[in-house]
């Protein structure tokens, strides 16, 4: 729900194009950042959010300016907004659409489009015209089109509330060619967050039975999704993790280690302490995940030993997600905002016992964490005459990573070794675990730093962990990097082919036989083509010189891609852990 009360009226101000008027209420929910490329529809709107001290973003291709976008609204809590141009623009921004509704993300997409008044007067043969709303129906959580200038208002405050009610997602606006110098009689300027999203807490009754579970459990662990992170409650999840005092288990896609918990909080699966904590649970606290197929629905593999005696506790803002997927003893239907620190404040006068195995399982995740560190240099011959395994790429690339840094990964193969090697426990990581959509990483990259930055004031280092293939999708996107002067370094493993598929050939018809489609020339260098967009570019074959490379690249500043040969078959027939990442994949076979 939103705080709707209504408050004083500011002065009236007559004359307000539509255009502004959409700046206007897109900066009263904190949104001054813009990813699109203008057309005649928008330059208009681009010019007078320049104006006004937003950051505008132009891409290179519209899908990249909806990742980036999508990328803003995960690292700022916020929506955000990207824009399309009519026909073949808003086909171009497809993919982000499709990717921000399975990964929930609240952006604002913007069509342009032909004249309302004169669509049926040309009704076959129409110029750069397909209509948009029929192709977006399935993709987003609502869509309209401001036909009329005094609609203006109501359609964008409605996109803004559906997209941020519920399980957030995105959602559509036109804006035909008709209204975009029309001018409106309206306040300004309008209250700052007046249509702001009210932190609704859960039911006071099941609030106390929830208590009382924690209470009564020996071996509890929180469950944290990723919507832990785009909703920005860390700090209230970090001081209900210590009130009791237990284990944080990272979901696939709540990969981002909130600050003070580094120490207790174990990746689901690829963690060997994660097992046992899970196995062992007789309570699950799960916040901001849907506990889909990388959790196992939260009811089979690692969870079935202990199963009947663990009771669960399930978090979440959509009432129709409850009983979805397993069955919950106390769901609480509220937004984590609200009933994170609920909870908080009930357990404050009721200390609990430590978690009898959590020093325990503290000190094996260190040691498993160097002890993978370890291992990857054994398989590494370290001359450089040789590409390296990708394990060790891994470690060492994560090793460098910098404390206050962001990381994006990308990738297919690279991303299961990351799983298993990462040496980082980084505060903030985008990445697309959902929807599987490879490419997004430069993307993500950008987008992410450039908001960051116009978020905070503060401009963070940034890491792309990613592999050949998958870089080449939007590599056209470095321009942004260098444009914006982004202190983002792109490290990226070649093996010159699409691994994981490699491996799906050899294991259906074994070693030998022809793989047609999946590999392609090895003659690419991915450092000279960065030194062509204006990056920094290294070749590094040793190991042992990938960390020295990319602190060289933090101290320049600015951009630099760092070309790392790494060897074909480790990541077609080798990947860590595989059999647990085929699970994901089980249509819920127990």
């Amino acid at each position: 729900m939103y705080d709707d009360q209504p408050q004083a009226q500011p002065t009236k101000k007559s004359g307000v194009p539509v255009y502004e008027r959409i700046l206007q209420l897109l900066e009263a929910e904190g949104i001054k950042t813009l990813f699109g490329i203008p057309d005649p529809n928008f330059i208009h709107l681009f010019l007078e959010a320049e104006a006004r001290g937003w950051e505008v973003v132009s891409p290179h291709h519209e899908a990249a300016g909806g990742f980036m976008a999508e990328a803003a609204s995960r690292i700022t809590g916020k929506p955000a907004v990207a824009i399309g141009t009519l026909g073949p623009g808003l086909a171009n921004l497809m993919p982000a659409i499709q990717c921000c509704r399975v990964e929930n993300s609240p952006v604002i997409f913007i069509g342009g489009q032909r004249g309302r008044i004169t669509e049926r007067r040309v009704r076959r043969g129409r110029i750069q015209f397909v209509r948009h709303e029929p192709m977006m129906e399935g993709s987003v959580k609502f869509s309209s089109s401001i036909e009329y200038a005094d609609q203006t208002d109501e359609i964008v405050r409605e996109a803004i509330r559906v997209a941020m009610s519920g399980t957030p997602g995105p959602v559509y606006i036109e804006y035909p060619s008709h209204v975009i110098l029309e001018e409106l009689d309206v306040p300004e300027p309008l209250p700052p967050a007046r249509y702001r999203l009210v932190n609704q807490g859960a039911d006071i009754d099941r609030l106390a039975e929830a208590v009382e579970l924690i209470k009564a459990a020996e071996k509890p662990v929180l469950l944290v999704g990723h919507g832990v992170y785009t909703s920005k409650t860390g700090a209230s999840v970090k001081e209900l993790a210590e009130l009791m005092n237990c284990p944080v288990i990272q979901t696939s896609g709540g990969t981002s280690f909130i600050p003070g918990l580094e120490d207790r909080t174990f990746p689901y699966g690829f963690s060997e302490v994660s097992l046992d904590a899970v196995i062992e649970s007789d309570l699950c606290v799960a916040l901001g995940t849907e506990l889909g197929e990388p959790s196992h629905y939260g009811r089979w593999r690692h969870w079935v030993a202990n199963e009947a005696n663990r009771k669960w506790i399930y978090v979440n803002q959509d009432p129709t997600s409850i009983g979805v997927n397993r069955s919950y003893d106390v769901p609480l239907v509220g937004d984590l905002r609200g009933v994170v620190p609920q909870l908080v404040r009930a357990l404050k006068d009721s200390p609990r016992a430590p978690h009898p195995r959590l020093a325990e399982y503290i000190a094996r995740d260190t040691k498993q964490i160097a002890d993978l560190y370890t291992e990857s240099c054994t398989r590494d011959d370290g001359t450089g005459n040789v590409p390296m395994n990708t394990a060790r790429f891994i470690t060492e690339a994560t090793r460098a990573f910098p404390e206050d840094g962001i990381m994006i990964r990308d990738g297919g193969a690279t991303v299961i070794y990351t799983w298993t090697y990462n040496q980082a426990k980084p505060k903030d990581v985008i990445w697309n675990q959902n929807y599987g959509h490879i490419g997004t990483g430069l993307p993500y990259a950008t987008g992410a730093m450039i908001a960051d930055h116009a978020h905070t004031g503060v401009q963070r280092p940034g890491m792309l962990l990613t592999s050949d293939s998958s870089f080449m999708f939007h590599i056209a996107e470095l321009e942004v990097a260098v444009r914006k002067n982004l202190p983002l370094v792109c490290v990226v493993g070649v093996d010159f082919q699409w691994g994981l598929e490699v491996g799906i050939y050899r294991a259906t018809f074994g070693e030998g036989t022809t793989e047609p489609g999946v590999h392609w020339s090895n003659k690419v260098r991915f450092d000279k083509i960065a030194e062509g967009f204006g990056c920094f570019g290294e070749f590094v074959t040793k190991a042992e010189d990938i960390g020295p490379a990319i602190a060289r690249a933090y101290a320049r500043g600015g951009p630099t891609v760092i070309h790392v040969p790494i060897e074909p078959n480790a990541n077609a027939t080798d990947k860590p852990q595989y059999s647990e990442f085929k699970t994901w994949y089980a249509e819920g076979t127990q």
